[in-house]
């Protein structure tokens, strides 16, 4: 008996550690809606920059036409928008090509061959930002949708803020069970993870987040810090180039890009897998003990509770004050992901789902190392190069 007692007290207080631990990401997500700024809260610019839309394509055809059709329909002055075919093997290059007949704006260029030390979408947004003469540089996914106004918020916030950099979340669209279990947790973990207002102040480059799918720079900025030649072979390269322009001293700001940009990510559970597999392990920076530790905190906040409540109830007499614990750990774990889908606009019902989105995530960073590290990890038929840091 007295070792049982023992080990009811150890849950106990490993569950008051959980509890402690699920307020401080509820105190940070709070905290970081205040500093989520969205795109279209700025007032106009005093003058309107020239725009260069640039955007990477490698077998889009289900994607670059609706990417297109918002783009080619901004109100903005005097932007262009450059595409890319990065040696697609799909019905990408004809139609991109129906477009350009109809759009003096929209200019094509077919992708250079691979060289050896580059990976893909690094070496077709440097050929992109080459072949541009805009003030302003927007890189956007060819996934990516968006309403006629970006282009106007998009410039508002960059003379709003002052900033060399914006990187703006898009409202992601979620169909399949395995994006609905996926997509939303990982947006969780940027809003409950990072404290943004300590961006602002430090440069530490683990408390940054960049979502490549929307990269906004000044031209300077982009020379400034090398460019994607800078970070040529490393996975993340939206993060990485972003960290090398926050620590040279520049501004840099994350947004809500929410009404002006939306995306699809990915349309199969093949294509969930692939594409977060490729990328989990590097956001680590290839490194095993931190990726590990990470994703056991991840398996004792959000599945944790669960498992003490289930050991306490099917003792024949519960602890009480365990049992109202482990409740309240669950319960301010709905509430996290409550918010978390509120303002992303994410489905709510998938909140009562969040056990098996969090074992989805310790998955997929699993998969993610041990493919990464065997070299097997690939993405639009090209492997990822294993363990390339910048």
């Amino acid at each position: 008996m007295p070792q049982q007692n023992l080990f009811f007290d150890i849950l106990f207080y490993l569950q008051t550690a959980i509890i402690i631990g699920l307020c401080v990401l509820l105190l940070i997500s709070l905290t970081n809606l205040r500093y989520l700024r969205r795109l279209h809260s700025y007032p106009p610019p005093q003058r309107w920059p020239r725009f260069s839309v640039l955007v990477p394509a490698r077998n889009e055809e289900l994607n670059i036409a609706n990417c297109l059709n918002g783009l080619l329909a901004q109100d903005y002055p005097d932007y262009q928008v450059i595409v890319l075919d990065d040696n697609s093997t799909d019905r990408t290059w004809e139609i991109l090509q129906d477009f350009a007949k109809k759009n003096a704006a929209l200019k094509l260029l077919k992708g250079k061959p691979l060289p050896p030390d580059w990976l893909g979408k690094h070496w077709a947004c440097s050929q992109l930002a080459d072949a541009s003469d805009g003030e302003l540089l927007l890189f956007v996914d060819a996934d990516t949708m968006h309403a006629p106004e970006m282009l106007r918020c998009a410039a508002s916030a960059m003379a709003g803020e002052d900033a060399a950099l914006i990187s703006a979340l898009p409202t992601q669209i979620v169909v399949t069970w395995s994006e609905q279990l996926t997509i939303p947790a990982f947006y969780l973990g940027t809003l409950c993870g990072i404290p943004i207002g300590l961006t602002r102040i430090q440069r530490n480059p683990l408390l940054f987040a960049c979502v490549g799918q929307f990269l906004l720079f000044t031209r300077e900025a982009y020379d400034a810090s090398g460019g994607y030649a800078a970070v040529r072979q490393n996975v993340v390269d939206d993060v990485a180039i972003g960290r090398r322009i926050h620590s040279m001293g520049l501004r840099y700001r994350l947004l809500d890009g929410n009404r002006h940009v939306t995306c699809r990510m990915y349309h199969s559970s093949s294509e969930v897998w692939k594409g977060l597999t490729k990328s989990n392990f590097a956001t680590f920076n290839f490194d095993p003990f931190l990726l590990v530790s990470m994703y056991l905190l991840v398996l004792a906040v959000f599945i944790g509770p669960l498992v003490i409540l289930g050991i306490n109830l099917a003792q024949p007499q519960p602890h009480i004050d365990l049992t109202a614990a482990a409740l309240l750990a669950i319960f301010i774990t709905l509430v996290l992901w409550w918010v978390n889908q509120q303002r992303f606009h994410f489905p709510l019902y998938l909140i009562v789902f969040y056990p098996l989105s969090a074992i989805a995530m310790i998955v997929i960073a699993v998969g993610s190392m041990v493919l990464t590290m065997q070299g097997k990890a690939q993405w639009k038929g090209r492997n990822i190069p294993k363990n390339v840091k910048p």
